[in-house]
């Protein structure tokens, strides 16, 4: 996600915007779920997967290996009819589960073809099967649901989720908002493959991720059906509508790429979206290959939103995007997407490393070097929003997509490429993408990482730029 209005001056065409072995492979998935979900009663569900951030984000018990979506959606009256199938598995004996789903009307509930019984608490959509679930079973999850769906307000102010606009709806889940439009297991330790089937008026188009399967029209309206493959966390879903100029084509790669671009602001996109393949193509030499079989770009016209996001194989922007923009959400391909958060605590893994490759590029392609990047924010004063709290557990609140996540993340990232040397820390890079692909990532993992790559100990580095209060002093 590039930074929003709200937490930082820079927005698209300003430049001030934006534990512990590792293993050979990613954690497994029911590790990560066990370690991180709270003790549960007896056989029932917790309802929330553990993160300190968002107690009530994600569920415990089960995990979901597939979405099936199938949507309707009325621009006009703002209306959705949802269907959602979800593929899971019991991680544990269950009687009881959860789902995070806010706002909409569920109007049937099945496990396993059966109807269950169902009711509401908050966010939550309480499920109780016919018969108990035991560990390792399998089962299938159906909801019915219906109503306007709303975006949720970020404690920064910003919207997350189903956000309307004047065509269609932006659709950006980070890191709530998934729950606004589909019944989900909404945590980043929960990823999942996905279809989507959407069917919209006419004249609208619906982008969701991954590949596009099929597309039909009839009595009036169109239906779109798309396919994530690869796993994917609710967060970086999308189902984003409106009226959009559609361009096709497959890189030099084999990636697909599709961009859907709002007439509106094709012109000022043009250039810059003509670049994706090149930037896709340098990034997949710094940091190993592209991670999906699709790419591409949402530019949308949603003025009320403030930012884009890196919704997985196709970020979404709220407006025309200039180049460090689209370079910093594709790089989040590799991180943020490809390799998912284990809490939300460690989002600078995200944010930071995103700009950082903004420094990268610009180093590289004729301006900037990253060293006068990092001279520059190094000269705020102490007093700067930038040294306020630490990157590394900004907490819950607007500080968790803020200048300190995002720029000092980054600069935590420079101290290292200058302590290890470029050969060393280019190494790291492309060994964390590879070593978790498809998996999941903590910020114990990547430290222990880069002193094993680089034979050093770094625990001074990463303790002063990751959780030291205050401006550090400089090596």
């Amino acid at each position: 996600m590039t930074p929003r209005r709200a937490r930082a001056a820079r927005r698209h065409r300003t430049v001030l915007r934006r534990e512990a072995v590792l293993a050979t492979v990613p954690v497994t998935l029911a590790a990560l779920l066990a370690a991180a979900a709270p003790a549960t009663a007896g056989t029932i569900g917790s309802a929330g997967a553990g993160d300190p951030y968002f107690p009530l984000s994600g569920n415990g018990g089960y995990h979901v290996s597939h979405y099936g979506l199938t949507l309707r959606y009325d621009p006009a009256g703002r209306h959705l009819d949802g269907t959602a199938v979800l593929t899971a598995r019991a991680t544990q004996r269950l009687t009881r589960f959860d789902l995070d789903l806010m706002g909409l009307e569920v109007t049937g509930v099945t496990v396993d073809r059966t109807a269950a019984a169902h009711r509401r608490d908050g966010q939550e959509l309480v499920v109780t099967p016919n018969r108990a679930l035991q560990k390792g079973q399998e089962f299938r999850i159906t909801v019915t649901y219906r109503g306007t769906p709303k975006p949720v307000t970020d404690p920064d102010g910003s919207p997350d989720g189903w956000i309307p606009t004047d065509d269609g709806a932006f659709v950006a889940g980070q890191p709530q908002g998934a729950m606004t439009w589909f019944p989900a297991n909404n945590h980043p330790l929960d990823k999942s493959s996905y279809d989507f089937t959407i069917t919209v008026p006419k004249g609208r188009t619906a982008v969701a991720n991954g590949l596009l399967v099929g597309q039909h029209t009839a009595n009036g309206r169109t239906t779109f059906q798309w396919r994530q493959s690869e796993p994917m966390a609710a967060y970086l879903a999308t189902a984003t509508v409106g009226k959009f100029d559609v361009e096709r084509y497959t890189t030099r790669d084999g990636i697909q790429v599709y961009n859907a671009v709002d007439p509106r602001e094709a012109s000022a996109a043009a250039a810059v979206l003509k670049k994706l393949p090149s930037v896709l193509e340098w990034e997949s030499k710094l940091f190993g290959p592209y991670p999906f079989r699709a790419a591409g770009s949402i530019v949308d016209r949603a003025p009320n939103v403030g930012y884009a996001l890196e919704t997985q194989s196709r970020p979404v922007y709220d407006s025309a995007p200039d180049l460090s923009t689209l370079v910093h959400e594709s790089a989040h391909q590799w991180f943020g997407d490809s390799v998912a958060l284990t809490t939300w605590k460690d989002i600078w893994l995200n944010e930071g490393f995103a700009n950082y490759t903004e420094w990268l590029y610009s180093e590289q392609h004729g301006g900037d070097s990253a060293q006068k990047t990092f001279d520059a924010l190094y000269a705020r004063p102490a007093s700067d929003d930038l040294w306020q709290y630490p990157p590394g557990d900004p907490g819950s609140g607007a500080n968790l997509f803020g200048t300190s996540v995002y720029d000092r993340g980054a600069m935590a990232l420079h101290e290292l490429r200058k302590a290890v040397g470029d050969p060393a820390f280019f190494r790291i890079l492309r060994a964390w993408a590879a070593a978790h692909q498809g998996g999941h990532g903590t910020t114990a993992q990547f430290t222990s990482l880069a002193e094993r790559e680089s034979g050093k100990n770094l625990d001074t580095l990463f303790h002063t730029w990751l959780f030291q209060r205050g401006k550090p002093n400089r090596a």
